[in-house]
């Protein structure tokens, strides 16, 4: 998961892997990113968006477009 992700800047986490002895390696906490088809009735069809499942979520509450807002980003910049 190279970089930072198209329509929120969300970046895997970093930190140690520690074995029994204590000793640290650096590791990657990856995101948990989906392929998803969200409706938006205002142009009334789906779009596809990359977003991690806790975006998925935000998402079914506020809707689609409230969401794309908040990012500061439109429909059109992320189909």
């Amino acid at each position: 998961m190279p970089g930072r992700k198209k329509v929120t800047t969300k970046r895997p986490m970093v930190g140690n892997k520690r074995s029994h002895s204590l000793r640290a390696t650096r590791r990657q906490w990856k995101l948990n990113m989906q392929n998803k088809r969200f409706f938006v009735p205002e142009l009334d069809q789906f779009v596809r968006i990359q977003v991690t499942t806790d975006e998925i979520r935000t998402i079914d509450k506020i809707g689609v477009v409230e969401f794309l807002k908040r990012q500061g980003k439109t429909v059109a910049d992320v189909s």
